[in-house]
């Protein structure tokens, strides 16, 4: 049920494939939930500005029932991001939702 989803102005990124499973590997450590039920998502060439400018950034959302901790995880997944895209970490935001488990669906049922 974490998810995380990177919508980006980039398109030059070095390996889109091993970024997603890097941050599927890294998000199942940093919520200690099993991957299996990790998703990952990357849009690039994305329409967008920050600070005005069309220069590179990226918008980062992070969703999972429980387990957040943005003050430790965001760093982290900043730096994961900026590594692997390019776009330095001044340019990327993260938002954080702690989503209920009864509107949280998988499977045909949700998870409370």
């Amino acid at each position: 049920m974490p998810l995380i989803s990177i919508r980006t102005s980039s398109n030059k990124i070095k390996d889109p494939e091993e970024l997603l499973k890097s941050l599927s590997k890294e998000l199942a450590v940093l919520t200690g939930k099993p991957e299996q039920y990790v998703m990952t998502s990357l849009a690039l060439n994305q329409p967008m500005t920050f600070a005005g400018t069309n220069d590179p950034c990226c918008y980062v959302e992070i969703k999972s029932i429980g387990s957040l901790k943005p003050q430790e995880m965001s760093q982290i997944l900043c730096d994961l991001i900026s590594e692997n895209t390019n776009i330095k970490s001044n340019r990327i935001y993260i938002s954080f939702e702690d989503v209920p488990a009864n509107l949280w669906g998988w499977n045909g049922r949700t998870f409370g």
